[in-house]
């Protein structure tokens, strides 16, 4: 460390003011300097005392990968190392320690023989430590047990079996503590989803041979007693009446417990508009299992609220919405509703008032809508007003509506041309996915049928089809192929100009056929495209996900909409794209080439169709 010695001034007494003035300068910048070097040297001390107490350096050798990324994340020498506080006494424990704790960490991924080597040196003043790391052979499963006790034995085999294929772990399979006991968890949540909420591991064991390498598993599991399900108890009910919870209910006193009706009761209130969040728990006091209690907890929301958000879609371009709704009209939880949304393609609202849900789940509404849309110069205006009741399940919706029609179609070649129609309707939904919002296997499925009668309030007699399905197929343990596929048909004697244009069909678009516009497949007349009686599209994609949230894509689109079948034109289109299961939902980035038009179009999509 450099520094400075400052003599004491020597002031002569008697001697002019100004010359006392400059030994006072003289005597503050002293100081000054002294105090300067003073903070310089604490700095450089401060940093001399890091760099001497520095974050030495770890180098784990170690393969397969998987095992140098456990040592590396759990090692406590690994994990210490960017710390600066390390003396050299806890530096030396922390080395003699290591080998023992590599024997702990690599013995829970299923290596019991590892050789390790611990090297420490010191290069340019800084400590290097290199951990050398053989694990050995892996230890495979040689055997796996699996006994039951209780009346699983003879009330219900297939909930045995049921347990017996969710233990995840088969002979030859590795063993790893982490797999061990995750399988063993799988298989108590499996046992206890039906009959058997009470039951529970009695016994289990893995016995390791460190000469074979092998592992022999054994879990004995006790059923404990059927149970049986109870009436409900309510807590939380205060805005809104208890019924509504009574009516929505799937499950019926003295049913045998099942974990799938008990989700299905918390998705069917979480369907209402009432109840912020719910939670159930259902008793397990094996010594009373019959009509065990559910409990129901619930969270109301508010009277009114109002909700609103802006988006982006490259379909549609920005797009603003917003709702308003007050839950309890005419004092007896009638949700009235007025919402809205406005994006460069269309402008949309609606009012509607609806029941509370009643006996097994139906609510009736009425409701009124005007929506415009203006694409590829096609102007449709459409007014809609009704009543409809549905009913939404765990994997199925229905809906029946009755539903008049007034619309307006502006095109280039004439002028505009209006449609009236009353038209009866059916809706049906399914759903049956491994997962709700990240599927890789199961199905989705839409269909939609309707008519009108000419004279009964209708321009054209004419009946509706319009189906919509997804197939998902998983392919390995992460990558997927999705299959989808969409059918429309207005099926009349005459021409379209009768049929209101908001029934009638397009195609194009990031749901429909990547590579061509949004709604620019149909029947075009003088530039405008015209919706058409007839669609049908058809989609294929494979999906490679490199991580857990972020894959690739590649797919084929092709579909065709027109009024005259045997003129119909498809339109193919390819492409490939970026998938992110992002914690609002999957996210699609795709960049899709439309053979027919020779366009590229970028897409950008969030959420599954349904």
């Amino acid at each position: 460390m450099a520094g400075c010695a400052i003599e004491p001034s020597r002031v002569q007494h008697g001697k002019p003011a100004a010359r006392r003035g400059r030994l006072a300068r003289h005597a503050q910048g002293a100081a000054w300097l002294v105090r300067a070097w003073l903070t310089l040297g604490l700095v450089w001390l401060a940093f001399a005392a890091v760099e001497a107490r520095a974050a030495y350096k770890v180098d784990i050798q170690a393969s397969p990968r998987a095992v140098r990324k456990l040592l590396e994340e759990h090692l406590d020498i690994a994990r210490f190392a960017k710390r600066d506080d390390v003396s050299d006494d806890q530096f030396d424990f922390l080395v003699t320690a290591t080998p023992q704790q590599v024997r702990d960490l690599t013995a829970t991924a299923g290596y019991f023989s590892p050789v390790v080597r611990t090297d420490v040196r010191t290069v340019d003043g800084k400590k290097r430590v290199t951990v050398s790391v053989d694990p050995g052979p892996q230890t495979t499963i040689s055997s796996v047990t699996l006994s039951f006790n209780g009346p699983v034995l003879t009330e219900d085999p297939a909930q045995e079996n049921a347990t017996r294929f969710a233990f995840s772990l088969h002979e030859g399979d590795p063993f790893s503590q982490g797999g061990w006991d995750d399988a063993k968890s799988a298989a108590l949540r499996a046992l206890q989803a039906r009959r058997y909420v009470a039951a529970k591991i009695t016994q289990s064991q893995a016995r390791i041979d460190p000469r074979t390498h092998e592992a022999k598993l054994s879990v004995t599991f006790d059923s404990g007693p059927t149970f049986t399900m109870g009436k409900l108890e309510v807590v939380g009910t205060e805005r809104y009446p208890a019924k509504i919870v009574d009516n929505v209910n799937p499950i019926s006193v003295g049913a045998i417990y099942d974990v799938q009706r008990v989700a299905e009761l918390q998705r069917q209130l979480q369907n209402t508009p009432y109840y912020a969040s719910v939670a159930i728990d259902v008793g397990n006091d094996p010594a009373k299992p019959l009509e065990t209690p559910v409990r129901v907890k619930v969270s109301e929301y508010p009277y009114n609220s109002i909700r609103g958000g802006v988006g982006y879609a490259t379909d549609t371009g920005p797009q603003v919405q917003g709702n308003y709704s007050y839950l309890n009209t005419f004092g007896a939880a009638y949700p009235f509703t007025v919402g809205g949304r406005i994006d460069q393609i269309e402008q949309f609202g609606q009012i509607q008032l609806s029941m509370p849900p009643g006996e097994r789940a139906w609510t009736n509404s009425v409701l009124a809508s005007y929506g415009t849309t203006n694409v590829s110069d096609t102007r449709i205006y459409s007014i809609r007003a009704g009543v409809q009741t549905t009913r939404t399940s765990q994997y199925l919706d229905y809906g029946y509506s009755l539903f008049y029609y007034d619309d307006r179609l502006d095109q280039n070649a004439v002028g505009p041309i209006t449609a009236h129609a009353l038209v009866p309707a059916w809706t049906w939904t399914r759903r049956n996915t491994d997962d709700p919002l990240f599927p890789r296997s199961g199905n989705l499925l839409h269909v939609e049928a309707g008519f009108a009668v000419k004279g009964a309030l209708a321009d054209q007699t004419f009946g509706r089809l319009y189906a919509r399905a997804q197939q998902y197929f998983p392919v390995g343990k992460s990558d997927l192929v999705l299959i989808r596929a969409e059918f429309g048909g207005v099926f009349t004697s005459g021409s379209s100009s009768g049929i209101p244009a908001s029934l009638l069909f397009r195609a194009g678009g990031s749901n429909s056929v990547r590579g061509y516009s949004y709604e620019g497949i149909g029947n075009n007349v003088d530039g405008s495209v015209l919706p058409t009686k007839y669609l049908i599209t058809a989609s294929s994609e494979y999906q490679h996900w490199f991580t857990h949230d972020w894959g690739g894509a590649v797919f084929f689109d092709i579909g065709t909409a027109t009024d005259t079948w045997g003129e119909k034109v498809f339109y193919p289109g390819v492409g490939f794209g970026a998938r992110w299961r992002s914690p609002v939902g999957p996210v699609n980035v795709d960049l899709a080439y439309g053979i027919r038009n020779k366009d590229i179009r970028p897409y950008l999509t969030l959420g599954i169709a349904f």
